[in-house]
């Protein structure tokens, strides 16, 4: 099964990965090493043709075809590197028994060919259910005719017809959100700004019949052809949730895999995210973006968060078996739109919170396995090998949990007999250091535990009936795992 228990993902880039098409070939190199640290899965950046040719990061789709393999864009390969590359790469990534998720982009285009002229409504930003006056002609970027691919592997094209609307005009050389008219927003999709379907490009018609067989057929096509295990799916808010409940089904049922999906679904509103779960029948996972917002908000409070509601109104806490949990992303690293970087002092409490607990899918991102030189961010590598480890070997049995403080939070894992000197206790503060009793279970019990963090050098005895005293410092957390353990 896809989600191992104790399974971790990696996402493999950051926004600011240089372009010089490399990224297949490092990350090739590297699998043994991602392997043996304990990632079970990856998310793999966009692997087709974008916009902006080899400088593009992934996400203004021109061709999903195109591999790197074609002179379209103004390169062959893509940012990071070409097809062979890339099917090499999965390939050694299933070898070393990872499994492999390509991020998709279903939602919109750029980059078109050629631009028609179709009759269009400006629609209000704020309000996209209101029309600001009547149709008028526009040129739009539109066709899509794929010339250096010539048709291989696909002869669809695309133009107007196939799209709810775009947001430039180049008659006018105009900004703005234009409608074709006799067009209609895809309902089913999250209602900020009225209607959310529109987010940025030419916008993608999930009504028309045309584009659901064609999108079905890359998918499969895109399987059969790379042999990835799943899909990252990008911005599904802005796509109607029944498209990715009969698309995915189609897709398994054709691969005969259980093709694991995770959504992108950007929203602190709880109730938004799960109504989006229960309208695909729960056919896929969604990042866990609450959570990622109550580590934010404990990492720039000063103390005041009240750690006893961190996993409050979150997927990981609702809807464990469906949260994919995480601390940042590409989206959240600094410098990008949706930029809330967890503060340096807090990522090992949240990662905590995410790998040394039974509950989510935890993903762990690039800039904090490798680093962000774009920014001069140096990795916290060592801190995370070594919860990788702890939760490869260590997290078995029962979570009994100690969120009884509003500063100081702990909880254990008491192990089992399968899994020689497994069991843990984790306790961590916000603000002022302190100490909390906790019981680790008959695993542990008569056993003396240290805290591999070293944060504290001190020893803690687990007596017969498996209880002991467990200590942190302020504004950190320390991990205490049995002496006979050695990372």
């Amino acid at each position: 099964m896809f989600k191992q228990f104790n399974g971790v993902m990696l996402q493999c880039f950051e926004w600011y990965l240089p372009s010089d098409a490399s990224l297949w070939k490092k990350l090739t190199r590297k699998a043994p090493d991602l392997a043996e640290s304990g990632f079970t899965s990856v998310w793999l950046p966009p692997s087709y043709k974008c916009a902006d040719g080899i400088k593009d990061t992934g996400y203004a789709v021109y061709d999903l075809y195109d591999l790197g393999e074609f002179d379209q864009k103004g390169s062959v390969p893509t940012k990071y590197g070409t097809k062979d590359e890339y099917l090499n790469l999965v390939k050694t990534l299933k070898e070393n028994n990872i499994y492999v998720l390509a991020d998709v982009v279903l939602n919109h285009r750029m980059g078109a060919d050629e631009t028609e002229e179709v009759l269009a409504i400006v629609e209000n930003p704020q309000n996209r259910n209101e029309d600001l006056g009547t149709a008028k002609p526009i040129s739009a970027w539109t066709k899509y005719n794929f010339p250096g691919r010539n048709n291989k592997y696909s002869d669809f094209k695309w133009n107007w017809t196939h799209f709810h609307g775009v947001d430039w005009d180049a008659k006018e050389n105009k900004y703005s959100i234009y409608k074709f008219y006799g067009k209609n927003w895809d309902k089913l999709v999250d209602t900020e700004n009225g209607n959310f379907d529109y987010l940025m490009g030419a916008d993608v018609d999930m009504n028309n019949v045309d584009v659901v067989n064609e999108l079905t057929n890359w998918g499969k096509w895109y399987i059969n052809f790379t042999g990835v295990d799943g899909f990252r799916l990008d911005a599904v808010k802005h796509i109607r949730s029944d498209f990715f409940k009969k698309w995915l089904k189609e897709l398994r049922d054709d691969s005969k895999k259980e093709l694991f999906a995770v959504g992108e679904y950007w929203s602190q509103n709880i109730d938004s995210i799960i109504n989006y779960l229960k309208n695909t029948d729960f056919s896929l996972n969604l990042f866990d973006v609450p959570l990622h917002y109550n580590f934010y908000n404990a990492s720039i409070s000063n103390g005041t968060f009240d750690m006893r509601k961190i996993f409050d109104n979150t997927i990981t806490k609702l809807y464990p078996d469906k949260s994919v949990s995480f601390v940042d992303n590409h989206d959240t690293q600094p410098g990008q739109a949706l930029s809330s970087w967890i503060a340096p002092w807090f990522k090992p409490i949240a990662y905590a919170l995410t790998l040394l607990r039974l509950q989510g899918y935890p993903c762990v991102f690039y800039g904090d396995y490798f680093g962000i030189k774009h920014d001069n961010i140096n990795p916290i590598t060592s801190t995370l090998d070594i919860y990788l480890y702890i939760r490869k070997n260590l997290c078995y049995g029962t979570q009994t949990d100690y969120f009884d403080h509003p500063n100081i939070i702990g909880w254990t894992i008491s192990g089992d007999k399968e899994h020689p000197n497994s069991g843990l206790a984790v306790i961590l503060s916000n603000k002022d250091g302190g100490s909390k009793q906790m019981n680790v279970g008959k695993n542990l019990a008569n056993s003396i535990l240290y805290d591999v963090t070293n944060n504290l050098k001190e020893t803690v005895y687990i007596d017969n009936d498996g209880n002991g005293i467990f200590y942190t410092k302020p504004g950190s957390v320390s991990v205490w795992i049995k002496k006979e353990v050695s990372i």
